[in-house]
């Protein structure tokens, strides 16, 4: 058999000149621009955005597990840290922060015992149809329960403590904070697909029904990797709260959880660093195109067409230009396309 041609290490490069960005920011912000406020505010959103996008990619992009319903995590989460500040006034990062993962955890450890650990195999179509439904649900219930703000939500949230220091909107240390979670997580999850467990999750995502001929438990490597997503989620609900001092019924609901997916889709999935520069791409055009004064009506067409357009024309998102198919997903062992047959 022909050796195989070695293969372009792009992602390493990729992955340190993002760090090297959002590290580098905030000083490129405070000697271009006198007001960093907005903009600062603007970054640290979309790094709280960042770990909700890779929360997706770990379902669908690794797993082959396409979760409609990350919304409800994120959402849950939200309410969490709201609730502890309004009955309990805390509002300490050590505390509250961890109790929302854990009820984020709980929340996506029961959808993924009723969706993929029946007696029968679940279905792309099943999955993808029960995470919506359940994100759904959420958002209506939430709608009309009083006690958490009905469709109002809950509004000033608690100001985020770590000990006496305070986290505001638009402030450097509140960016920082949430770059070192982002760093944290894409740390964590990386060494998550890199190990044996995520070669096994690679191995589903390829071919599912021939893992389970060599006898894994194939919907339980799922069910574990969809509810360690449901709680990065969490994670990243609870941190955005904070940050925009609101936690609402569409934080739950279809529409953040759909973005989840087009941030995994325009970035490319399967790749971690994928969703994060699909979050920087779709919130820079989003910003832009609704600061346009001809088209401030329009707008959301306009990005939805071109957002329809990259995903259509490049199914691997904008990494695709960059990264080759098997640096992305890897070979696993497969034979080369083309050469002689032994």
């Amino acid at each position: 058999m022909r050796a195989t041609a070695p293969v372009a290490r792009r992602l390493p490069v990729i992955e340190v000149v993002v760090l090297v960005a959002f590290l580098l920011l905030p000083a490129v912000l405070e000697l271009t621009l006198d007001n960093t406020y907005y903009l600062t505010g603007l970054a640290t959103r979309m790094l709280l955005l960042a770990i909700f996008a890779i929360s997706f990619d770990l379902c669908w992009g690794y797993s082959g597990i396409m979760a409609f319903g990350q919304g409800l995590f994120f959402g849950a989460a939200g309410y969490v840290v709201g609730l502890l500040g309004r009955d309990a006034e805390l509002a300490q990062l050590v505390v509250t922060v961890p109790i929302a993962i854990l009820v984020s955890l709980v929340f996506a450890g029961l959808i993924a015992w009723f969706l993929l650990l029946g007696r029968r195999t679940p279905t792309i179509i099943f999955v993808a149809m029960g995470t919506l439904t359940a994100s759904y649900a959420a958002e209506r219930l939430a709608g009309g329960w009083n006690y958490i703000g009905a469709a109002n939500g809950l509004s000033s949230i608690e100001i985020m403590m770590l000990g006496g220091l305070e986290f505001f909107d638009g402030e450097y240390h509140f960016y920082y904070l949430a770059l070192a979670f982002l760093v944290a997580v894409y740390a964590l999850c990386r060494m998550i697909v890199k190990s044996q467990f995520g070669l096994v999750l690679a191995g589903i995502r390829e071919n599912e029904e021939r893992l389970a001929f060599f006898g894994y438990r194939v919907q339980v490597f799922k069910a574990v990797i969809f509810t360690f997503a449901g709680a990065v989620a969490g994670l990243s609900g609870a941190l955005y709260s904070y940050h925009e001092g609101y936690a609402g019924i569409d934080m739950l609901g279809i529409q953040t959880s759909t973005m989840a997916v087009l941030y995994a889709f325009v970035g490319g999935t399967g790749t971690l660093i994928g969703p994060v520069i699909g979050v920087v791409g779709v919130e820079v055009a989003t910003n832009w195109l609704a600061d346009l004064e001809g088209i401030r009506n329009y707008w959301q067409s306009i990005l939805g067409l071109l957002l329809l357009i990259v995903i259509a024309y490049r199914p691997t998102g904008l990494l695709g230009f960059i990264v080759s198919h098997r640096e992305r997903v890897g070979s696993y062992g497969r034979p080369p396309k083309s050469g002689r047959k032994r």
